[in-house]
């Protein structure tokens, strides 16, 4: 099941005790994953359905960072981690349409990537630690001057 999976090295690395300078990320979810939050270019995009994305400065302070690598480093983000649930019997549920969340997170100089398909009824344990986190660091995003003053999205996805 390729691409639902951490594919970096085998030895994944170590997260250093506090947040390195180079620390950075970036996660496209949603649908498509139209919506991205980006520390890389200090952006956030926000799809608006039928009326496209749009994207505006918004750089998180270094208190926000800092509590964002501490519950990164409480995960272990850089292990390889199991996103794709088991199947009994060959079955596996499905939704659609579905979100993906796709991280990039840069720390000492190392990348770590991973993916998660919002396909499945039942998310592991791992694919849901992740999607917390997406959802605690969207609601930073959310509760900025910054992102408030995006439009609204217009219509929907079947």
């Amino acid at each position: 099941l390729v691409g639902c999976q951490d594919e970096t090295s085998a030895t994944p690395p170590n997260m250093p005790e506090n947040m390195p300078s180079d620390f950075n990320f970036s996660i496209q979810f949603g649908i498509q994953k139209k919506n991205e939050i980006n520390t890389f270019k200090g952006t956030v995009t926000k799809d608006l359905v039928v009326d496209g994305t749009t994207t505006t400065k918004l750089i998180l302070t270094e208190e926000e960072m800092k509590d964002i690598y501490k519950k990164m480093k409480e995960m272990n983000i850089t292990e390889t981690k199991e996103f794709t649930p088991k199947t009994l019997f060959g079955k596996r549920c499905t939704l659609e349409p579905y979100g993906e969340d796709e991280w990039e997170i840069s720390i000492n100089g190392e990348t770590i990537t991973h993916y998660i398909s919002g396909e499945y009824c039942e998310p592991t344990n791992d694919a849901k630690q992740l999607l917390e986190l997406r959802n605690y660091v969207f609601n930073i995003v959310k509760s900025k001057d910054e992102y408030k003053s995006l439009p609204e999205p217009n219509g929907g996805y079947d």
